[in-house]
Order: structure tokens, then C-alpha cells, then sequence
């Protein structure tokens, strides 16, 4: 018989869809965030994300080289890496923290864990937080708005919040359009939108944690007594929501899971934003939840057809 049936295990179906691919439409759907923010804080944008891409490539390439592993620079994970590291520092940060950055980011929170597919919290977001405990002055030195129609604070929206204050906050259509302080790809929440309704069409990301985690925050906001539009437009929650809290490696992979990892993430974002130290809180409250991602995907991961559960002790 020429023509056999041949049994294999799985999976028996392939994919053309490769790392570099996913990669690629992530930088082309940060694109819109990057341009935004060379508009508003001037050029020195694309210096601090040259310096961070080009630290997170090199640090990878020498990591893997010295671990003696097959170089991954290939796949552009790296070059991601260092641009959501650069869109979560202000334009104005000294280059060398933007390389000691880069190099946590890959080495420590990469590298050291195995490469890609491997970290269990999100790269770029533990460089920043290293970074906010270990130069806090530098990194909430936030440079004034250049473009723009109005002339705005260099303060960001929540920190006028937690010092008391509402006069100087930026309406709405300053809020939407990024014309206000903060990190350099954080402001503009209509460019991370933009970005992110490309991801969802070529089906990089599912909208469910994007669309449940600002929905928590929306809601949770207004019953606490805030702005809730103000605390969606302002601080690092499209960013986080949209690109970092959808990483694969560190996001569950069931929609129950992915429904209960966005609602912690909202409701530890409000928490911290609202009773913590500091004015931001999506940065904690992701690399938190994503520790919890183990547990979650324990809890919500469906049953193999034609098991049975073990007969209680």
C-alpha cells in the first residue's frame, strides 16, 4: 500500500505564523505611540529609543553568546522589548539609565530565565520598575510638551491628582490626544487605540484583557468617588493594557483566565493608584499578576475529554 495512514503525536496541524512575524506587527502597531511622542516631547524620543533598542539587542546577542544558546536576535523580541522599555521612561531620562535598563530588562528578567517563552513577568516593565525604585528623581523628571494647542504642565494628570490639585488638569481632548506629561509612549491614548485595533484585526492579541482591564478601572474608579475617564486616559493604562499585560509568555492562555488576570490587574491598578505611594500603579499591578499566572491557568484550565477527576482521599 502506497498511500498509509500515518499516526503522529500532536499537534498535526502547522503554522506559518512565526515569532519575528508577531514581533513585527507589535513595532508597526507602536509605531502611532512613537510618532505621537516625537510630536509632543521633541526628538529626543528616537534617541532614548535607539539607546534602548540597540542595548536590548546587544545585551541579548552577548547573553545568549556567553550561555553558549543559539542567538534569538533574529526573532525581534529584543527590539520590542526596547521599545516598550523606552515608551515606559520619561523623553528626557539620561542615556545611561536607559542601557542600565535595557540590560535589566534582558539579562535578569529575560535571559536568566531561559530566552523567550520563558520569563514569567514582562520584561520591559521589570527594567522600569528597577529603575523607579532606583533613580526615582530621574524618572519622574517629566520634560514640558512641545506640540499641542495649549500650553500644559509638565505634571502628569495623576500626579496633580495626588497632590490635591484639579486646576491644572488637562481636559479630555488633551487627555485623548497625549497633549500632557508623562512617559514618552504613555500619553497619547488615541495612538495606543490606534495600535491596538491593529493588533486585535491581525489577531496578534485578544481584545479581552485590553477591554476588561480598562473596564475594571473605569468602573471601580467612579465607585470610589473618582474621574473615571481622567483615570483611563492618564498614566500608563492603555500601554499596559493594550501591549504589555497581552504579553503570550506572562498572560494566561484560557479566556476564563484571561477575564480573571485583567479584572487583578484593574482592580490592583485602582488600589495603588488610589491608596499607594506612588501615582502609577500599572506596572506593579501587571508583573503582579503576572506571578499569579501559574495559579490561574491551574484554576481555569479545561478538563482532557475522556478523564476523570481522582476519587477524593
Amino acid at each position: 500500500m502506497d498511500n498509509k495512514l500515518i499516526v503522529s503525536s500532536s499537534p498535526h496541524m502547522g503554522s506559518t505564523v512565526k515569532t519575528k512575524n508577531i514581533m513585527i506587527d507589535v513595532i508597526i502597531a507602536l509605531i502611532p505611540a512613537l510618532v505621537a511622542s516625537v510630536y509632543y516631547f521633541g526628538a529626543r524620543v528616537l534617541l532614548v529609543t535607539c539607546a534602548s533598542v540597540a542595548t536590548c539587542v546587544i545585551s541579548e546577542y552577548i547573553c545568549r553568546l556567553v550561555m553558549k544558546r543559539p542567538n534569538t536576535i533574529s526573532d525581534c523580541s529584543a527590539i520590542v522589548t526596547g521599545i516598550l522599555l523606552a515608551c515606559n521612561l520619561p523623553s528626557g531620562i539620561p542615556i545611561w539609565v536607559v542601557i542600565i535598563g535595557g540590560v535589566v530588562a534582558i539579562v535578569v528578567a529575560k535571559q536568566m530565565f531561559g530566552g523567550i517563552g520563558h520569563n514569567f513577568v514582562n520584561p520591559a516593565l521589570t527594567a522600569r520598575i528597577v529603575l523607579m525604585v532606583s533613580f526615582p528623581t530621574l524618572m519622574t523628571t517629566w520634560p514640558a510638551v512641545l506640540g499641542g494647542t495649549d500650553a500644559v504642565s509638565a505634571a502628569t494628570p495623576l500626579g496633580i491628582l495626588t497632590e490635591g490639585g484639579i486646576s491644572g488638569l488637562p481636559d479630555y481632548m488633551n487627555l485623548f490626544l497625549g497633549n500632557h506629561g508623562g512617559s514618552l509612549g504613555e500619553t497619547c491614548a488615541l495612538a495606543l487605540l490606534i495600535g491596538g485595533i491593529y493588533l486585535v484585526i491581525k489577531k496578534v492579541i485578544s481584545p479581552i484583557i485590553p477591554m476588561t482591564y480598562i473596564a475594571v478601572v473605569f468602573v471601580f474608579s467612579s465607585i470610589l468617588g473618582q474621574d473615571p475617564v481622567v483615570w483611563i486616559l492618564s498614566g500608563g493604562l492603555f500601554l499596559g493594557a493594550i501591549f504589555m499585560a497581552t504579553d503570550y509568555t506572562t498572560c494566561p492562555l484560557t479566556n476564563k483566565g484571561k477575564v480573571i488576570y485583567a479584572i487583578g490587574c484593574g482592580l490592583l491598578t485602582t488600589i495603588i493608584r488610589l491608596f499607594g505611594s506612588l501615582p502609577e500603579g500599572v506596572s506593579f499591578s501587571i508583573i503582579l499578576m503576572n506571578i499569579l499566572v501559574p495559579h490561574i491557568e491551574k484554576l481555569t484550565m479545561p478538563k482532557v475529554f475522556g478523564t476523570r477527576e481522582e476519587a477524593a482521599k
